[in-house]
């Protein structure tokens, strides 16, 4: 049975009730697992106060401003981590952010500012975080992150975030090899496009959103909380083998060679 109790997850990203992270979270709750999430502060406090009132049914025992750009920041986030804490078990990656610019038109037109930032906030932030994590893992644990189709695949107006979760993908290997030593395992799941506040960015979402229910084997897209329930598996001792691996779920839709009439 799959059982997180007495574990420590650490949740990045959750924005509002459609973000992945939210029902990434909510998983996480119900197999028992201790919860702690950060927040991107704002200066008018708008994001804490919405966040706050949506995770309160999750009893978050850690609540913290977290800016990934903000290197001391993000130590402020640890140090208060080890102080409450003392250790992570589960760290959750859950951020993306490109320039509303970099999602249209040609790839080639992406400016050189945009394109860093997409890395950094979407890629480089893996890095920093587990770097941060790995001292609080002594006993082994789980890293997790996002990614999409358009990181291995041209998906139409993706552009720079297809580059950035490239090399998000990659990250996941390399620091699957480093940290595998110390029984700490990094994966990320594939997900199927699912409405969401940051995917709404995407010119064209609702078309792709409605050719994957046409043509996916299941004829339908995913849930959030499908999503979870794939993250709380990979997350438990009943992956304790896995590595490394980009888990697709998609509905099958990444199989697909070629779309085909989607009666069935």
């Amino acid at each position: 049975m799959l059982n997180l109790s007495g574990k420590n997850a650490l949740v990045t990203g959750i924005a509002n009730n459609r973000s992945i992270a939210w029902g990434i979270a909510q998983q996480l709750h119900a197999a028992g697992a201790n919860i702690g999430v950060t927040y991107l502060p704002d200066d008018k406090g708008r994001a804490e106060k919405k966040i706050a009132e949506l995770v309160e049914p999750l009893q978050p025992s850690l609540f913290l401003p977290c800016n990934v750009q903000d290197e001391a920041q993000l130590q402020q986030t640890f140090d208060a981590i080890q102080d409450q804490w003392g250790r992570i078990d589960i760290l959750i990656h859950c951020l993306a952010f490109a320039s509303k610019d970099s999602l249209v038109g040609d790839f080639s037109s992406v400016s050189r500012q945009d394109f860093t930032l997409a890395m950094e906030v979407s890629a480089y932030s893996l890095v920093s975080l587990s770097r941060m994590a790995k001292p609080l893992m002594p006993e082994g644990g789980s890293i997790l992150t996002l990614s999409y189709l358009g990181g291995v695949r041209v998906v139409p107006n993706y552009n720079t975030m297809g580059i950035a979760k490239a090399a998000l993908e990659m990250n996941v290997r390399y620091l699957a090899s480093e940290f595998g030593p110390q029984n700490i395992r990094v994966n990320a799941i594939s997900a199927g496009p699912i409405r969401t506040l940051a995917s709404s960015a995407i010119g064209g979402i609702l078309d792709m959103i409605h050719h994957v229910e046409k043509f996916a084997p299941l004829r339908r897209t995913v849930t959030q909380l499908e999503v979870g329930n794939a993250a709380a598996f990979l997350c438990s001792d009943l992956a304790s083998g896995i590595t490394g691996q980009i888990l697709y779920v998609d509905a099958g839709y990444e199989t697909l060679g070629a779309t085909i009439s989607g009666e069935g």
